[in-house]
């Protein structure tokens, strides 16, 4: 029997995920905050759990479960498990108008759970089917690209067929069609887009736009009022964009360069703080002057501080996704390409985006969305518009040794 050799967490990785769980995006809440594209490390209950002797793949690449498997013809249903708050909701408060409709057009009732809490919890949930090469019992899943991107390498998630993807593959914004853990998207379509951009208060500022990393780092009059984020893929990975390095094909020593430049802002107490989501009450009070931040907090706060402003740094800016991943032996694999393709039509995508605010990675959605609330379809932070889409960069997957030894030197110095 084939084996994977389980990879192990090193400490680094560890004390990364502990940041994310407890001050970083892990933390935060769907509606309010954006959460966690993780510490890119998988762990308590995740891969370090495994066996050190290694454990038999679910699949390899391409056959996550066997066509004979589909039950989709047969069973006209699916199972979708989802983060909280990452689904409209009706006046009512209890139904939900688009898996409605989805299921009054097809007949495909629908099971959708709200049992997603963190990447690595709900991991830990689905690891033992997955590993055994057993139904999870679901049929749909959304997780954060670092995660989708090893269980797309453990060959747990199932490669998804075009033909039942005509929306998908037709709509899906051109920044998010090929990162470099699932070329061309064969396996996954991205839920929706999270940015990392600059905030700043302008009251704290004196009037003042902040619109770089070069700013919050060397501009005297920000000194002990700048905060970056703990979580080190945004931070480092604004950082190497400001010094012209991209982050998805950066090397060593550019990590290094980058580390160094923070390291400067750090022992000329230029940085006030290193900050999960906690960032947001600071800003809100003029404390922190101008930070890097995450765009779903930029939204929330205005709406409560006139004050708060964002900038989209001309060397651009970092995006991480939520993904779809349909798992491997899951029943209805067809019935749940057909709910993937469904969300990308662009009234559907636009009552979704219009509920959870975030980053809609469809193409066509403006006017749509625009007829359901003219302000957010103006807001580039849910609808990107072209320059600010040709901005956006994804910080490139890590092999364990790599990211271990990044994750150490990151931790050192933030002090974690």
């Amino acid at each position: 029997m084939q084996e994977y050799e389980a990879e192990r967490l090193s400490a680094p990785q560890l004390a990364a995920m502990r940041r994310s769980l407890t001050g970083g995006r892990g933390a935060l809440t769907r509606r309010s905050l954006l959460r966690a594209s993780g510490a890119g490390a998988l762990a308590l209950g995740g891969l370090g759990a495994l066996s050190a002797c290694g454990i038999p793949p679910a699949a390899r690449e391409g056959d996550g479960a066997a066509a004979s498997d589909d039950h989709s013809a047969r069973e006209k249903r699916v199972t979708f498990s989802n983060w909280t708050e990452y689904m409209d909701v009706g006046e009512d408060e209890r139904t939900r108008p688009t898996l409605q409709a989805f299921t009054e057009r097809t007949g495909i009732t629908v099971k959708y759970t709200e049992d997603i809490n963190d990447n690595v919890e709900f991991f830990g949930k689905i690891k033992p089917q997955l590993a055994a090469g057993q139904d999870t019992g679901r049929d749909l899943i959304v997780v954060t690209d670092w995660l989708a991107a090893r269980v797309i390498r453990l060959g747990w998630a199932q490669k998804l067929d075009p033909a039942n993807l005509p929306h998908a593959f037709a709509n899906l914004s051109a920044q998010f069609r090929s990162p470099d853990w699932d070329p061309g998207r064969a396996h996954s379509y991205p839920w929706t887009g999270i940015p990392a951009v600059i905030a700043y208060n302008a009251k704290a500022t004196g009037g003042r736009t902040v619109d770089s990393v070069t700013q919050l780092l060397d501009d005297p009059r920000l000194k002990g009022r700048v905060s970056f984020l703990s979580e080190m893929r945004d931070s480092v990975g604004l950082t190497l964009l400001d010094m012209g390095k991209d982050p998805a094909s950066f090397t060593d020593a550019d990590y290094d360069a980058a580390i160094g430049r923070l390291r400067e802002g750090v022992e000329r107490k230029q940085i006030r703080r290193f900050t999960g989501n906690d960032y947001t009450a600071d800003l809100s009070k003029g404390d922190i002057a101008a930070c890097v931040a995450w765009a779903g907090d930029i939204i929330q706060l205005q709406a409560d501080n006139p004050d708060i402003r964002y900038a989209i740094p001309a060397a651009g800016y970092v995006t991480s996704t939520d993904n779809l991943l349909v798992p491997a032996r899951a029943r209805h694999k067809t019935n749940a390409e057909k709910l993937i393709d469904y969300y990308y039509e662009p009234p559907v995508a636009a009552r979704l985006a219009a509920y959870i605010n975030y980053v809609c990675p469809v193409d066509g959605v403006a006017a749509e969305l625009a007829a359901i609330d003219p302000a957010m379809a103006s807001n580039t932070l849910i609808l990107p518009d072209g320059p600010m889409a040709a901005k956006s960069h994804s910080f490139r997957s890590l092999g364990p040794q790599e990211e271990t030894a990044y994750e150490e030197k990151f931790a050192a110095l933030i002090g974690a």
